[in-house]
């Protein structure tokens, strides 16, 4: 816990709480309007609380039939089919692809073991439901016997556990200014954590609601505060001699990390640099080294701090090794009014009227067929006979196979009055509200995977084309989030994975791969020496990040077997072309034995060819075809030889033996 005997956490306390004031103040109208759709789509909160009340009271029904959840699933599902992925581009020379590809198979397996899709789906159906949803990017040891720190992203359960910077104007957070997440903790647990606290909680303002205030009586609030700070620092260009070619490279560094740099120069060549100051030192380095300073300037960064906060008092306090808050938002439909401020949309919201209708007009016609009478029989006085007049009473509750009356000549038999059904009106009604509906959020039949009045193939998916369309701002603005947590992460990496001799990658197909790591200097990828594995250094370079919101790669493997099976239906004599690759896309015990033996049946000319396009390209490939290209012409050289000296003892055997023949006759 912070000491406050300086009067600093007093200022920090001060400080976090006019920064909640202010994002509480900017962000209510959102705040509020996402748990009023939150309990309207997902609660079935959908009756005025007076009239349902009435209508209670009066025993008439109250019918909820709630259909925003499967327009909710259709968008939500739809970002589950084609996940967002994460590819790191280089961006400078001191970067390559073997580099960025690195750092992508990081990312992947950083998204894998932290269950990373359960944050992005749940962020997206709070984005949906509500008009925004929120997860994050954390830092912690591997495991609990572990000294190894490890990224992880993980979802916010309730989005307005988040207060975020108001003034923001980048659609993604990477220029907030601060930031809450709040949370409830139980006493118990707060006690066994920080035992040294006070149990006072971070209320906030009066007006805040993320959390009723009877939750505070059996538990404890606290809320995580990250603070972007702006500071200065400078950089340096080194021109660095080639201590082989005497070629001069330069390099931009931070001046705060030279003294570093220079000290491990010296340990590792074995020089006490004495007594010499940091700068004296540098200097020192740089003139043994032969580096020259070719320019300098002053550039602005940021240092963030998280903080973990009661109603008095800081509980915990550290540094964030990224320059960008990491929270990371997913927003529904962006929208500005005319004093420039932001609110964002759910896609239910304009949806929420017709609902409202919907259930009115069905509860209506519940109610008059409900409470219409049984229509009743009618026929001259007397008819009923005494002895049958049990069954007559109980005519409208059960059913007889039949009933007697008392026949009088010139008198008709009794009859039933017809019920006057429900009127067209109301079912119109109830029928045009579901319309509505699918009209505002622009989803209908065929996305929700109803059969709709088009019958060809072409016109289904046109108009599931169209509902996709409609909404995939939803599933653009989940792959822009993804996009800032693979800036995030880029961010953090060399701080976090630098450290380790090796982590472990993977790939697009889910294969891992164990990579070695180094922070020598020499750049981000090092060829090994003498068959040793390659070295990568996360520290150097810069990179970009992009994000493909196609199909999966299961989804795509899944699509290429489906379409070799069908061209292999087609044209069987394809069978024996294809069937290695095939095989490739299967995913049972032994395929790729299998696709490898069907390789070899291939013609001779079809696996030269490949070889030759999978050696183009790749030094190493091609010098290895080249040796067996070599190896096979010496062999065939050999063949040819040891099939002639075959041939010279099959005559020489044949004409022995018509010499004994000869001779025998």
């Amino acid at each position: 816990m912070v000491d406050k005997s300086n009067g600093v956490a007093d200022s920090v306390m001060q400080g976090a709480l006019q920064r909640f004031e202010e994002s509480e103040a900017a962000t209510a109208e959102d705040r509020d309007t996402y748990k009023e759709d939150w309990k309207f789509a997902r609660l079935a909160e959908q009756w005025p609380a007076a009239i349902k009340k009435q209508r209670v009271q009066e025993a008439r029904p109250v019918l909820v039939i709630n259909k925003l959840p499967s327009f909710i699933r259709s968008v939500v599902n739809e970002s589950r089919q084609n996940r967002p992925s994460i590819k790191v581009s280089p961006v400078d020379n001191f970067t390559d692809e073997n580099s960025a590809e690195v750092i992508s198979g990081l990312i992947r397996s950083i998204e894998r073991g932290s269950n990373a899709r359960l944050a992005y789906d749940t962020a997206i159906d709070q984005a949906v439901t509500g008009g925004f949803g929120f997860f994050r990017i954390v830092i912690d040891y591997c495991s609990i016997d572990s000294f190894y720190l490890e990224a992880r992203i993980e979802r916010i359960p309730f989005a307005p556990q988040v207060h975020w910077d108001p003034s923001s104007t980048a659609f993604d957070s990477s220029d907030w200014e601060f930031a809450f997440i709040s949370s409830l903790m139980t006493k118990r647990q707060y006690e066994e954590k920080y035992p040294e606290g006070t149990m006072t909680p971070f209320e906030g303002t009066l007006s805040d609601t993320a959390y009723g205030v009877s939750s505070y009586s059996e538990n404890i609030r606290i809320s995580e505060y990250f603070l972007r700070e702006p500071n200065k620092r400078e950089i340096i260009l080194l021109g660095i001699p080639n201590p082989q070619t005497g070629e001069m490279r330069t390099e931009v560094f931070r001046e705060d990390l030279l003294e570093d740099m220079a000290r491990e120069f010296f340990e590792a060549a074995d020089i006490d640099p004495g007594r010499k100051k940091d700068k004296q030192i540098v200097q020192a380095w740089m003139e043994i080294a032969g580096i020259q300073e070719m320019e300098r300037r002053e550039v602005d960064y940021f240092k963030i701090k998280r903080r973990v906060l009661n109603g008095v008092e800081v509980l915990e306090e550290e540094d964030w090794p990224g320059q960008t808050i990491p929270i990371c938002p997913v927003w529904g439909d962006e929208v500005f009014d005319e004093l420039g401020r932001r609110h964002f949309r759910s896609l239910i919201r304009d949806a929420k009227d017709p609902q409202v209708m919907f259930n009115f007009w069905r509860s209506a016609t519940t109610e008059l067929v409900a409470m219409a009478p049984k229509a009743p029989w009618v026929g001259p006085k007397g008819f009923v006979p005494d002895e049958d007049r049990t069954k007559w009473d109980s005519a409208n509750t059960r059913s007889h196979q039949y009933l007697e009356y008392e026949w009088s000549s010139g008198q008709p038999a009794p009859s039933r009055n017809a019920f006057a059904g429900v009127p067209t009106g109301a079912l119109q009604e109830s029928l045009s509200a579901n319309d509505d509906m699918k009209a505002i959020m622009g989803i209908y039949d065929s996305s929700l995977g109803a059969r709709s009045n088009e019958t060809s193939g072409k016109a289904i998916m046109a108009r599931e084309r169209q509902g996709d369309v409609s909404n995939y701002h939803f599933i653009s603005n989940l792959a822009r989030s993804i996009a800032s947590a693979g800036r995030i992460l880029v961010e953090i990496i060399p701080s976090v994975y630098s450290a380790r001799g090796a982590i472990r990658i993977l790939g697009e197909d889910k294969k891992e791969e164990v990579i070695q790591l180094t922070q020598e200097a020499g750049g981000s990828h090092q060829e090994g020496m003498d068959g040793a594995p390659k070295l990568y250094n996360l520290s150097v370079g810069k990179f970009d990040i992009t994000v493909d919101t196609g199909p999966s790669f299961t989804t795509a493997r899944e699509e290429t077997r489906e379409t070799l099976i069908e061209i292999m239906r087609q044209v069987p004599e394809a069978a024996q072309f294809l069937g290695d690759v095939l095989l490739d896309h299967m995913d049972f015990a032994g395929a790729d034995k299998v696709a490898k033996r069907l390789n070899q049946l291939l013609p001779p000319e079809i696996r030269e060819l490949e070889n030759a396009e999978l050696s183009e390209g790749n030094p190493e490939a091609a010098q290895l075809q080249q040796q067996l290209k070599a190896q096979q012409q010496e062999f065939a050289q050999i063949k040819e030889q040891v099939m002639a000296e075959i041939e010279k003892i099959t005559l020489e055997r044949d004409a022995l033996k018509n010499d004994r023949a000869a001779q025998m006759a």
